[in-house]
């Protein structure tokens, strides 16, 4: 009987020549498809007891990779967006492998690419703290201890930059201007670079975690380092950025049962809180945009309608006269780095 091709065999060139040179994918981009995969081998490992390097597309097959994003939204209690995400980058891959091994393929990309993507509901993502949550989880971590430090002045970044989870974990003391007003680097999808102003709270915080941390030395290592590190590696990823904000939500829902109603809060509900308190603040829809790094100011616009309030506000300063009423609806709404997925990068994002 014919050995089954190990999936990793295919995955090697997949990530390291196929996606950055042949679709010219961008570092975020191919992170986050490396994310993707690093999940789906930690879910047939758990599920299926099939370590990294001996899964198959023949274990890939028979409704796995279905299952698989059926628990990222029952487990994991991932949105439909990231559960749609994932399922892009599994199907990228999947035409990808039917062209290099196609008989040994065949099914599993059969399968994938048949795999419709769920329909975005209306504000889907857009689970926000308020100003007295945010308040909460800062004031959490223990500033005292070098772990509880680090978080708190990440937390407080996230929050204050509107940084997506990857943008903070790249980030590094070359992008960081102190001065009257301090700004931050941030490189967004696309490669795309924008410049944003934190708050003086914020910027002190962050000049004393710096003035603290072992970068001094050295003249910080370099300029190049990165402002947060996990404890094993100098360059933190995504999944470590999660755990942390895992980490204290779950203690803030203990201690305050009455508040974090939503079901589950990520990295990017820093990101979409500070949108909405700006919009409340009354910052224009367009300031809000460039902040966030938006493409378009319609992915901007989903602030605007989160709340009855927002979505009056909007309406008035459309020149509508009507406007929602108050009582109406709206939506609010383990992981480390696989051995086997860090040999495959070869930026060695590990974290």
């Amino acid at each position: 009987m014919k050995k089954s091709l190990p999936v990793v065999n295919v995955l090697t060139d997949f990530f390291n020549l196929y996606l950055p040179t042949a679709k010219g994918l961008s570092h975020n981009t191919i992170t986050s498809y490396e994310y993707a995969f690093q999940l789906l081998f930690e879910y047939v490992n758990d599920e299926k007891q099939i370590p990294p390097e001996s899964v198959s597309f023949q274990s890939l097959s028979n409704g796995t990779v279905l299952d698989y994003l059926n628990w990222l939204e029952t487990n994991r209690q991932c949105s439909t967006r990231t559960r749609n995400q994932r399922l892009a980058a599994i199907s990228s891959f999947a035409k990808y492998a039917m062209k290099q091994k196609f008989s040994e393929a065949l099914t599993f990309g059969s399968e994938v690419i048949n795999i419709p993507k769920k329909k975005v509901p209306k504000n889907d993502d857009v689970v926000y703290f308020t100003i007295k949550e945010i308040e909460i989880i800062l004031g959490l971590p223990n500033n005292l201890t070098k772990i509880g430090n680090r978080d708190m002045v990440l937390l407080s970044v996230l929050y204050a930059s509107g940084a997506r989870a990857q943008e903070l974990c790249d980030l590094t003391v070359n992008d960081i201007h102190f001065g009257e007003k301090t700004s931050l680097r941030l490189v967004g999808k696309g490669n795309k670079s924008r410049s944003v102003i934190i708050t003086d709270e914020c910027a002190e915080l962050l000049k004393s975690y710096l003035q603290n941390s072992p970068m001094t030395t050295s003249q910080m290592k370099s300029r190049a380092s990165h402002i947060f590190s996990s404890q094993t590696h100098e360059h933190m990823t995504v999944s470590c950025v999660e755990g942390i904000v895992k980490k204290y939500m779950t203690i803030a829902k203990a201690a305050h049962p009455k508040l974090f109603k939503c079901k589950s809060y990520s990295p990017h509900s820093f990101r979409h809180s500070i949108a909405v308190h700006m919009l409340e603040s009354d910052i224009p829809l367009p300031v809000i945009k460039n902040f966030l790094g938006h493409a378009s100011i319609q992915s901007t616009l989903v602030y605007a309608k989160v709340t009855p309030e927002l979505a009056n506000k909007y309406l008035r300063e459309k020149g509508f006269g009507a406007s929602l009423p108050k009582n109406s609806e709206t939506t609010t709404p383990r992981t480390t780095l696989l051995p086997f997925l860090d040999k495959i990068s070869k930026r060695n994002r590990s974290g």
